[in-house]
């Protein structure tokens, strides 16, 4: 034992942090990551000993915190506005017009940055020493998530100057690298696949165990901070500041004095987008001095000193060699293109969604086509077009099916609806899809029940229902391929932990149309039990926050079927949570909604979405759908093939928006 432990681990504590900050702030490293662990390994070893001298800065601090069931929300001093986004030379034009404009002046100077692909994150720094750090959430308040915000390296425990008081504003993202290797762990796992680096910075940031949180592999960048203490007086000068507090910024960022300099950044950062370890989606341009910033003030969502310009989406031309018909754990039959293998956007693209009927027969898709791919937001592929020339006489045409490619029962679609679905509450497939999201993280957190497991369970017909899965026995698990004993433990002491998820957990994993997490949470806090939520009718439903007429509709229809009532009499006998631990809230009124008291009408093909769910987001804004246009329609959301309901708004003078305009509406108001 060295002679003065608590001296020693202080002088590890600094020497570690200043090598944290020389990696991850200063990309110059000064030390080997053997000798790094080295030291961090002595380190745990005197605190260990000496418990009363670790410091709050620690390094082995990062990875501490307790798993939770709740991320307690916390309002944002100042919003966390969402910026407004354009696409053109000409839209930066005029914003620039319009800020000097504003302004009284011929020109103004901007900071160019780059748009890294993240999720918004405010920290908050006591005496220089991390205290909490909260999601956007809906702008106006967030979840408190610093258990897992301490994981991430480039987070600083302590600032490397004294006595701050003060807000950092960041981006927390995934590089490419480690999205690669998680991907890969869940596949060998047999774990769903996250679809993009953002969407996995999202759950990462909203895991309950931040043990797992810390092996994401997440990055931090800051870009804003608010303080009592005097500051530079430029953004420019501030991102200076930041870095010298020990934080990170964009390295990439430059200084544009005026907005040729800022095309010239665009234009460069666009070329080389692809070389970056992490992705982008465009360039943020934000005037650069802060009196500035102050003058031009902020609209309802935006602040009007900022503008993002989003980066063209990149395209890339292959063969269709065939188009599969997938189902879905609703039912609901999705179209997947097959393509030959294409570069895009840096990842090789095999497959691509064709959304439902509406969009086949809108492109007029025959097989052996030559396609045009396009990465939506850069993140998923989609086709955009179809080029007809040289096309076979005898190319046989792309027929959507009319009976379930799974189960051979005949398919219905609704009125006016997009999504056609197959109805039979027996189809594998679908059991098959519930099996899975049952089992999944966010649901019962079933280790063990991966996609082969469920593939044997539903063909051995070992299981009707999710609810069969806690009547299985080590004999019969023991019988399934490549599950040997040990593995079959594993998947039953699964199913014993998952009995102690909350009720709210329960709720989401059974699959109701519209439950998605945020309204599983709602209908568990507003009706306490299982019972009382089976007692309400649609009105009562519609009580609840959040919960508007569709969402009502689908848990009502739900809970009115035989096989809801025999699932759930299942689930009583197993001993899952059916009564509700949270605390009944009244809802906080979602004032940054653009939808609230506006009616909207849907057209054409949505990509991230059905019609369905995007009603239930409208809807649980405080807004309202109808099926036709008419004066009294406040918004219509056009996607691809929108035909007549598009031109009537038109002739009515009815506001229009795509949907990239319509998810970041909805981002506006909703946390992330």
């Amino acid at each position: 034992m060295v002679a003065d432990p608590a001296a020693r681990i202080a002088a590890l504590t600094a020497q570690l942090n200043e090598h944290n900050y020389r990696y991850y702030v200063l990309a110059a490293p000064t030390i080997t990551d053997e000798a790094y662990d080295r030291l961090l390994a002595e380190l745990r070893q005197l605190e260990a000993a000496c418990p009363e001298s670790v410091l709050t800065d620690s390094p082995s601090l990062r990875v501490g915190g307790q798993p939770t069931t709740d991320f307690p929300t916390v309002a944002h001093a100042v919003p966390m506005l969402s910026l407004d986004n354009s696409y053109s030379p000409d839209d930066v034009r005029d914003f620039d017009r319009r800020v000097c404009q504003a302004l009284g002046l011929d020109s103004v100077g901007y900071v160019a940055e780059l748009k890294i692909d993240g999720v918004a994150l405010s920290l908050h720094y006591v005496d220089s020493v991390l205290a909490r750090a909260v999601t956007r959430g809906d702008g106006l308040r967030g979840d408190d998530i610093t258990a897992n915000a301490r994981t991430i390296r480039t987070v600083p425990l302590r600032l490397r100057q004294a006595g701050w008081d003060l807000e950092v504003r960041g981006e927390v993202f995934m590089p490419r690298a480690d999205f690669a290797r998680l991907n890969q762990e869940r596949e060998e796992a047999g774990e769903a696949l996250f679809a993009n680096p953002r969407n996995s910075t999202a759950g990462s940031l909203k895991l309950q165990d931040p043990r797992l949180a810390a092996r994401r592999g997440l990055r931090f960048a800051a870009y804003w901070l608010a303080t009592d203490r005097a500051v530079p007086a430029t953004h420019w000068d501030r991102l200076g500041l930041l870095r010298e507090l020990g934080l990170p910024v964009d390295p990439a960022a430059e200084r544009c004095p005026d907005l040729d300099a800022v095309f010239a950044y665009c234009a460069r950062q666009e070329a080389g987008r692809d070389q970056l370890a992490y992705d982008i989606d465009g360039v943020v341009i934000k005037v650069d001095r802060v009196e500035h910033q102050q003058a031009l003030g902020t609209t309802a969502k935006s602040p009007r000193h900022a503008l993002a310009l989003k980066f063209r989406a990149r395209q890339a031309r292959t063969q269709l060699l065939d188009v599969t018909f997938q189902v879905g754990r609703t039912g609901v039959i999705t179209p997947v293109a097959v393509l030959a293998p294409v570069a895009l956007a840096g990842t090789t693209i095999s497959r691509a969604t064709l959304h439902n009927q509406d969009e086949i027969e809108r492109l007029q898709l025959h097989q052996g086509d030559q396609v045009v791919l396009e990465k939506g937001g850069d993140v998923i592929p989609k086709v955009v077009a179809v080029e007809t020339a040289g096309r076979p006489d005898q190319a046989r045409p792309i027929v959507f099916p009319t009976q379930c490619p799974a189960c051979r029962a005949t398919l219905a679609r609704e009125a006016d609806a997009a999504a056609t679905r197959c109805e039979n509450p027996t189809c594998p497939a679908q059991l098959r899809r519930r099996l899975e999201h049952f089992a999944s993280r966010q649901a019962m957190d079933i280790e063990g029940l991966g996609p082969a497991a469920v593939e044997q369970l539903v063909e051995r017909q070992l299981v009707a229902d999710v609810g069969d899965l806690y009547q299985l026995n080590l004999e019969a698990l023991v019988a399934l391929d490549r599950l040997g004993e040990r593995s079959a433990q594993n998947l039953l002491d699964g199913l014993a932990a998952s009995r102690q998820r909350p009720f709210d957990r329960v709720l989401f994993a059974l699959g109701i149309r519209h439950v998605g997490t945020t309204v599983a949470r709602s209908l568990a806090r507003h009706f306490g039990s299982l019972d009382r939520l089976l007692q309400a009718d649609e009105d009562a439903l519609e009580q609840a926050p959040e919960i508007g007429p569709t969402i009502a509709r689908s848990v009502r229809d739900y809970f009115a079927t035989p096989q809801a009532d025999a699932l759930l009499a299942k689930l009583r006998d197993a001993g899952l949570q059916l009564m509700s631990e949270l605390e009944p809230t009244a809802s906080a009124p979602l004032v940054a909604s653009r939808f609230a008291g506006t009616t909207v009408v849907l057209t054409g093909a949505l990509e991230r979405f059905s019609r369905d769910e995007a009603a239930a987001m409208i809807e649980s804004l405080g807004g309202k759908t109808a099926a036709s246009v008419s004066r009294r329609t406040g918004l219509v959301v056009a996607g691809p093939g929108a035909g007549s309901k598009l031109e009537k708004a038109r002739e009515l003078g009815v506001p229009v928006i795509d949907e990239a305009e319509f998810l970041a509406w909805v981002a506006a108001a909703r946390p992330e």
